[in-house]
């Protein structure tokens, strides 16, 4: 199992942050386009525990792949967890924390995955995969900054 954690100050007060952060419709805005990212289900404004979104994206060599994720916990203006359904790991589960700080939120992310194919899953995990979401988290920041933290 792999982790991968982010923390990022968003100049922004919680509402503001969590009705941004927690709406589905907002995720294509965060993700690079290079990763072809399309939300194939219809979903609401705010998300939801039990909700399913499903996504087509593109992570290696420009091939479609279908992804469903299921959000599983909501607590408002704290934290929301979402798990993959369907799609390239064996296990992601994804925690969103939003510490409330009066004019700014500390916002942090963190991903507990494993991948398929045992040894040839860790060969890709070092050549590819960890590169691969760290350059995602770190489009994430710079999107987040230019929304925010400008001033």
């Amino acid at each position: 199992m792999y982790q991968l954690k982010r923390t990022q100050l968003v100049k922004a007060n919680i509402d503001t942050c969590w009705d941004f952060f927690s709406s589905p419709n907002n995720l294509s805005k965060i993700t690079p386009t290079s990763m072809g990212f399309v939300v194939r289900t219809e979903v609401p404004e705010k998300m939801y525990e039990g909700l399913m979104i499903e996504y087509t994206v593109k992570p290696l060599l420009g091939i479609p792949m279908r992804w469903v994720t299921e959000i599983k916990t909501v607590r408002d203006k704290a934290f929301f967890v979402d798990e993959q359904r369907v799609g390239p790991y064996t296990i992601w589960h994804h925690e969103h924390h939003f510490k409330d700080l009066g004019d700014s939120v500390e916002m942090t992310d963190i991903v507990s995955y494993q991948l398929p194919l045992g040894a040839l899953g860790r060969l890709m995990h070092t050549l590819f995969v960890r590169k691969k979401l760290e350059s995602i988290f770190a489009y994430r920041f710079e999107v987040v900054e230019k929304l925010f933290n400008q001033n």
